[in-house]
């Protein structure tokens, strides 16, 4: 017999304050759709696509979509947090 245990791992995105003004500076409706998409994937961490982790800064985590950045910590324990701290757009002084 074979016995396979599946493990959910219950998952939290938070949008702070800072980041949620920033995402609705935003003109671009599309654009703002695919970033709140780009986002929501995030439900899956560790296995998502288009994320790195970040030396000496003081995010953790940023998740690419086209010329946005969207920096982010995760929070490991139970529920696992995900803290959406900036939405940026990339130039010089993104990192």
């Amino acid at each position: 017999m074979l016995y396979i245990m599946l493990y959910y791992i219950y998952m939290e995105v938070i949008w702070q304050p800072k980041s949620t003004k920033q995402l609705l500076k935003i003109g671009d409706r599309k654009l703002r759709i695919r970033i709140v998409a780009g986002v929501n994937k995030l439900h899956d961490w560790p296995h998502c696509s288009n994320t790195k982790p970040l030396n000496n800064h003081r995010y953790g985590y940023r998740l690419r979509i086209g010329d946005w950045r969207v920096l982010f910590d995760v929070i490991e324990g139970n529920p696992v947090i995900i803290e959406i701290t900036e939405v940026k757009k990339r130039d010089d002084r993104t990192y």
